[in-house]
C-alpha cells in the first residue's frame, strides 16, 4: 500500500515537472533554422577550413562571407555525408537515418523519398512554416506523374517548394538559355514557371526567392511563427558555368540579389549575358604551376576561374542572407548551416577546348585523400558551418565526429520536441551550445559505384586507381575502418587513427594488428546494415553477430515509461521516467494510459539462421534490432497492421529496443519464427536484461 502511494505522488510529480518543461519551451521562442546545401563542395574548399591555409603563390579560393560565418558561431571540423554522392547523401540528411537502414542508396537518383518522418514532417509537427528552395532529386522516377511526382515537397512535409524537381535539371544553372545542358523546367509548387525566368543563373535565383520568402514571412508572422528553409543549391557541381554580373552591391533588405517578380526579369541580376562574368578576384590569376620561384607564374585555366567564381558566389549569397537576418533583426535566434552533400567532383560538362576540372588544382578534398563517390575522408568529409548567436559561442570548434542525418535531431531538439525512434542519428546541440552530454553518433557509410579513385600524384599510392566496388566505412573514436572492393563479409577494413593520419597513409591493422577493433569493425558492419533488394552487397547473406554474454542475466524485458502526448513514436527523453521496472510479456508493464513506453531487452538466439519478426499493435510501435529499423509501425501506420520483416541472426544474444505509444488501444504483439517455421511471442522465455 506504501510502495502504490509512493509511485502515485511520484507519478504526480513527473506530470507536474513535465507541465512545467513543456509551458517553459512554448514560452522561449523558437529558432528559425535555415539549411544550406550546396552540391560537391569540398571540405577544402572553404578558406576558414583549408584554403586560407595554402602557401601564397599556390591556388587558393577566398571565401570571406563563410569564414566570418564560421567566426561568429562554429566550424564542424568531423562531420561526414551519409554517402558520398548526391541522392543517398540527401536522402539520409532529409530522413535522419543512415545507408544502412535508408530506402535510397548508393546511385538511385530521382528515386521517390520513402513516404516517412522528414526534417519538414517533424518541424511542421513542432509549427513551423517550412519551405524548400533550389534541388530536390527525391520525387520519384516516372515522369508520367509529372506535376504529381510521388515524393513532391509537399508530399514530404513542406508547405512551399520553388526549384529544379530532377536531379540532372541541376547540371545546368540558366533554366531557359541551357547553355551547355538544354532548357530546364523550375517548379513552383506544382507549376512550371520557368518561362519567365530568361538569364536567371540558379544561385542568384534560389537566392532571391531565399530572401523574398524570407521578407513576406516575417512581414507576415511578425515573429510569431518559426519557419524552417531547406536550400539546396545546384552549384558548384557542374556544369561550370559563369553568373551574368557582378554580385549586386550590398545585401540584406535593401541591398544584394533581389526578387523583382517581373517576366523576363524575375530578379535584379538578370541582365547582361549569361555566362560571363568572372570575379575580379580571379579574372588574372596566375600561379606558380611547377612550384618553382624562378620561372614564370602561368595564369589559371578558364575551368579553375570558373569553379572558383561559382564557389565566390555561393559565399556572397550567404552574406547576402545573414545580412537580412540581421536587418530583419532575427539573426540571434536563428540557426544557418552550411555544408556540402558530398566530396569535391572531376566533372565540368564543358567543352573540350577547356581543360579537365580536376580538384588537386585548388586541393579541394583539403588534407585527405580521395572525391565524391570515395569512401577515402576527401569523399566523405563536409565543410560544414554553422551559426546561432543566441546559443552556439562564437568562434566554436567542434571535432565530434558526426554525420549529416544527425541535422534532423538537431534541429528537433532546438525546436523542444522529441526525436521520431526511427532515427539513426544523434542531436548536436550539447556539442554546438557545451550544455548537455553529447550523445555518440554512428558514423556509417556504405556504397557502391563501379569506378576507381582517380591516379592523382597528390593521393598515396595505395589509395590511387583503387578498384570502388562495393565499399564500406565505419568510425569509433579516432579510428576509420574502410573497405574497398568488398567481396565478403570477412574481408579486413583498413584501419586509421584519422585524427592523426587524415590522409589514412598508414594501416594499422597491416599484417593482422588491432585484431579486436578489426573484429568489432566487422560486427558493426552487419549488425547496422538492413538488406535492400535494389542495393544488393555481398555479406547481406550473412547472419548478424549478437554481442558478448553478459556477465549475468536474468529473463524479461526492462521498460521504463514517459508520461505525455505524442504525435508518434519517439526515442523521448527516458532520464527521467515516471516508471520503470521488469515485465515478463509485452501486456505486463503497469503504466499510465498516455505516453512513450520503451522495452529494452537481449533476444536469447539459440540456433544461426533466417528468422522473421512481425509485430501488430492498436497505436504505434518501433522496433530496432542493433543498429537496424525492423520493425516500423508508425508513420502512416494502420491500426493492426501486421508489419514483418526477415532478417539472419547467428546464434546468441541480440539487443532489442521496442518503443510503443500508448493510447485507448494499447494491443501489442510481437512474434518471431525461425527456420522451424514455429512463432514465439517476445516474452521472457526468450529474452533476458
Amino acid at each position: 500500500m506504501k510502495s502504490s502511494k509512493r509511485n502515485i505522488i511520484r507519478y504526480t510529480l513527473v506530470l507536474l515537472w513535465s507541465a512545467l518543461a513543456v509551458s517553459t519551451t512554448n514560452a522561449q521562442q523558437k529558432p528559425n533554422i535555415i539549411y544550406v546545401l550546396v552540391d560537391d563542395l569540398g571540405y577544402g574548399d572553404l578558406g576558414v577550413l583549408f584554403q586560407n591555409q595554402k602557401a601564397k603563390n599556390l591556388p587558393a579560393l577566398v571565401t570571406p562571407n563563410l569564414d566570418a560565418m564560421a567566426k561568429a558561431g562554429a566550424i564542424l571540423t568531423q562531420q561526414y555525408a551519409n554517402a558520398p554522392v548526391c541522392a543517398p547523401s540527401r536522402a539520409s540528411l532529409l530522413t535522419g537515418v543512415n545507408q544502412g537502414n535508408a530506402h535510397i542508396r548508393d546511385n538511385q537518383f530521382d528515386k521517390a523519398l520513402e513516404n516517412n518522418h522528414t526534417m519538414a514532417t517533424v518541424l511542421k509537427d513542432a509549427g513551423y512554416a517550412t519551405v524548400a528552395i533550389g534541388k530536390w532529386g527525391l520525387q520519384g522516377t516516372d515522369e508520367k506523374q509529372r506535376p504529381n511526382w510521388p515524393a513532391h515537397p509537399l508530399k514530404r512535409g513542406f508547405d512551399q517548394y520553388y526549384g529544379y524537381m530532377r536531379h540532372a535539371d541541376g547540371h545546368e544553372h540558366y533554366p531557359v538559355e541551357g547553355v551547355y545542358r538544354g532548357k530546364k523546367e523550375v517548379w513552383n509548387n506544382y507549376n512550371e514557371v520557368s518561362a519567365d525566368l530568361q538569364k536567371c543563373y540558379t544561385t542568384d535565383l534560389w537566392t532571391a526567392k531565399a530572401k523574398d520568402f524570407i521578407i513576406g514571412f516575417e512581414k507576415q508572422h511578425q515573429a510569431k511563427q518559426p519557419f524552417f528553409m531547406y536550400l539546396a543549391y545546384d552549384a558548384p557541381h557542374a556544369v561550370l558555368e559563369l553568373p551574368t554580373q557582378a554580385y549586386p552591391q550590398g545585401g540584406g533588405l535593401k541591398g544584394g540579389l533581389q526578387w523583382l517578380n517581373e517576366k523576363g526579369k524575375m530578379i535584379n541580376s538578370a541582365t547582361g549575358t549569361v555566362d560571363s562574368y568572372v570575379h575580379p578576384d580571379y579574372a588574372n590569376a596566375s600561379y606558380d604551376d611547377d612550384r618553382d620561384p624562378n620561372t614564370p607564374a602561368k595564369p589559371w585555366p578558364d575551368t579553375y576561374k570558373r569553379y572558383a567564381t561559382a564557389v565566390r558566389r555561393l559565399d556572397d549569397a550567404i552574406g547576402d542572407i545573414r545580412t537580412l537576418l540581421t536587418d530583419l533583426k532575427i539573426a540571434d535566434n536563428t540557426i544557418i548551416v552550411f555544408t556540402s552533400d558530398n566530396g569535391p567532383s572531376i566533372e565540368s560538362y564543358l567543352p573540350k577546348q577547356y581543360v579537365p576540372n580536376h580538384p588537386t588544382f585548388f586541393e579541394s578534398y583539403g588534407p585527405f585523400d580521395g572525391i565524391k563517390r570515395d569512401c577515402w575522408e576527401g569523399g566523405l568529409r563536409m565543410p560544414s558551418v554553422i551559426a546561432w548567436p543566441k546559443r552556439i559561442p562564437a568562434g566554436k570548434v567542434v571535432n565530434t565526429p558526426s554525420m549529416l542525418s544527425d541535422w534532423l535531431p538537431t534541429f528537433a531538439d532546438a525546436a523542444g520536441v522529441p526525436v521520431p525512434a526511427r532515427i539513426t542519428g544523434v542531436s548536436l546541440v550539447p556539442a554546438l551550445t557545451q550544455t548537455g552530454k553529447q550523445g555518440e553518433s554512428k558514423v556509417y557509410v556504405e556504397y557502391f559505384e563501379s569506378g576507381s579513385t582517380p591516379a592523382f600524384p597528390q593521393f598515396e599510392a595505395s589509395h590511387a586507381s583503387r578498384k570502388r566496388n562495393q565499399m564500406q566505412m565505419l568510425r569509433v573514436g579516432d579510428m576509420v575502418g574502410v573497405r574497398y572492393n568488398i567481396k565478403s563479409a570477412a574481408d579486413d577494413f583498413e584501419i586509421y587513427n584519422v585524427v592523426k593520419d587524415p590522409k589514412e597513409t598508414n594501416n594499422l591493422a597491416k599484417n593482422g594488428g588491432l585484431s579486436e577493433l578489426q573484429q568489432q569493425f566487422r560486427n558493426m558492419a552487419l549488425q547496422a546494415h538492413m538488406m535492400d533488394q535494389q542495393a544488393k552487397r555481398p555479406y547481406d547473406s550473412i547472419a548478424i553477430p549478437g554481442v558478448a554474454k553478459p556477465a549475468s542475466t536474468k529473463k524479461g524485458l526492462k521498460w521504463s515509461f514517459l508520461p505525455g502526448t505524442f504525435h508518434y513514436v519517439t526515442v523521448a527523453n527516458q532520464s527521467k521516467p515516471a516508471t520503470n521496472g521488469v515485465a515478463q510479456t509485452l501486456s505486463t508493464a503497469t503504466t499510465p494510459n498516455k505516453g512513450m513506453l520503451n522495452y529494452q531487452a537481449l533476444l536469447k538466439i539459440e540456433k544461426k539462421g533466417t528468422y522473421t519478426f512481425k509485430l501488430s499493435t492498436g497505436s504505434k510501435a518501433f522496433v530496432k534490432l542493433h543498429q537496424i529499423n525492423l520493425l516500423d509501425a508508425d508513420f502512416g501506420y494502420t491500426s493492426g497492421q501486421v508489419i514483418e520483416k526477415t532478417v539472419m541472426l547467428d546464434a546468441g544474444y541480440h539487443p532489442l529496443n521496442i518503443y510503443a505509444l500508448k493510447g485507448a488501444n494499447n494491443s501489442l504483439k510481437i512474434e518471431f519464427k525461425g527456420e522451424d517455421g514455429v512463432w514465439h511471442n517476445l516474452s521472457g522465455e526468450n529474452c533476458v536484461y
